[in-house]
């Protein structure tokens, strides 16, 4: 995965505050939560929430589609 340092995904231009996007997962830290989504077009992404607000600290491609999944 890439670290980033952007307001939007670099891949389809959502805004990253912006929906859709799906949560996978969410997990408690010391400071707030870190969540795994992926972006509408398919790219995993960590977004961290605490006193900073909440960001995408780094995120993968889109997803790639195969055949076999559609």
């Amino acid at each position: 995965m890439i670290s980033i340092d952007a307001t939007a995904c670099p891949h389809c231009g959502r805004p990253d505050r912006g929906e859709p996007f799906r949560v996978l997962s969410r997990h408690s830290t010391a400071t707030g939560h870190t969540q795994w989504t992926r972006c509408g077009c398919g790219s995993l992404q960590v977004r961290v929430a605490d006193g900073r607000g909440t960001r995408v600290v780094s995120r993968s491609g889109p997803a790639a589609t195969s055949a076999a999944s559609r």
